[in-house]
């Protein structure tokens, strides 16, 4: 049986409609409707006009025009976000730290991922500013070169006017490290550097060198890797730490780059039929979510990852706002996290 026609006309959603053309259902002022509309404080409108207001904006789909809003207030409310990729672990957390603080502050967010490729961090810049975003937060991304918008950084080291940095302190990370593994008896260290796209990558290392000197541990060229993959899985420590064994030279502790390389590293360990932590104790870096659920739990350097995309936020939109001046960097300090991947060295 077919269905008439009016009924198919009535499923349809309807046009939205002005503000003005909302005001004259209603028979009120055009600024009484948009003043509940925009929740604007201090305003006494009596309760029940404001229910009958919000009620009719939803029976006849009326949506604000942000677009002519922005242009009036000379604010968008947007905001861009850089990040390498959108997979799990690090980026993930400080994205939802970011995402969490602007969406309660009323802000909407742009994210683009670039994948390490300067030219593209060049261009999604040029996009943000062009769509009209009042500022950017980049994590794990390079800026050579000041931007006309402001910029919070996050894991940025790089010290460019306008560019605020949000760093761990990665010389206490590597005294956490490293005095651990020392305190548990481990002298034969192997160690595992960043991708050299990494805006971590050489501070860490520099971090590490300079602690081990203080200590007395020595980093053998032979027990050194580089990871060099784009990837964001476990895959990517499995294959340098396969390298590493070919070598043949004894190692009884590994320091991982990040935990996802950590948690690969173990896997390859495992599959050389060497136990962690009685044979080979494995640190990490970054204390992902997966970081307590790995077998054995991982033991590792806590960022406090949602924590930097909430200062992120916070102070970029200080900065938009006025409210607060642009600060060359803020510090943030590392905690060890002793799990069951480390323990003492073996004979």
């Amino acid at each position: 049986m077919n269905e008439p026609t009016n009924s198919k006309k009535s499923k349809q959603p309807k046009q939205p409609v002005s503000l003005k053309q909302l005001a004259a259902h209603l028979g009120l002022d055009p600024a009484t409707v948009s003043v509940v509309l925009n929740d604007v404080p201090g305003r006494s409108i009596p309760q029940r006009t404001r229910d009958r207001i919000k009620a009719a904006a939803r029976e006849l789909n009326y949506h604000p025009n942000l677009l002519a809003r922005s242009l009036r207030s000379r604010q968008s409310k947007t905001i861009g976000i850089l990040v390498p990729e959108l997979g799990d672990g690090y980026h993930t957390q400080v994205m939802s730290g970011i995402g969490d603080y602007l969406i309660q502050a009323g802000y909407f967010y742009f994210t683009a991922h670039h994948r390490h490729k300067p030219e593209l961090v060049e261009e999604y810049t040029r996009m943000f500013i062009g769509r009209g975003a009042q500022g950017i937060i980049a994590v794990d991304t390079l800026f050579d070169h000041s931007v006309s918008i402001p910029v919070v950084a996050v894991a940025g080291h790089r010290r460019i006017k306008g560019i605020t940095n949000i760093a761990l302190d990665h010389h206490r990370a590597a005294e956490l490290t490293l005095m651990h593994l020392h305190s548990l008896g481990h002298r034969n260290i192997a160690f595992m550097r960043g991708q050299p796209f990494s805006s971590d990558s050489d501070v860490r290392w520099k971090g590490l060198q300079s602690v081990a000197e203080k200590l007395g541990i020595a980093i053998c060229p032979e027990l050194t890797i580089t990871l060099d993959r784009d990837i964001s899985s476990p895959e990517l420590g499995y294959p340098v730490v396969q390298q590493l064994l070919a070598t043949a030279k004894p190692f009884t502790a590994l320091v991982a780059f990040n935990d996802i390389s950590a948690i690969g590293a173990i896997r390859a360990l495992q599959d050389a039929n060497l136990r962690v932590p009685a044979d080979v104790s494995v640190i990490g870096f970054d204390d992902i979510k997966a970081a307590g659920f790995t077998l054995p739990r991982l033991t590792t350097i806590h960022q406090p990852l949602e924590e930097f995309g909430r200062i992120a936020g916070e102070h970029l939109l200080g900065r938009i706002q006025g409210a607060l001046e642009s600060r060359q960097e803020i510090a943030v300090q590392p905690k060890l996290i002793a799990r069951e991947s480390t323990g003492p060295a073996r004979n």
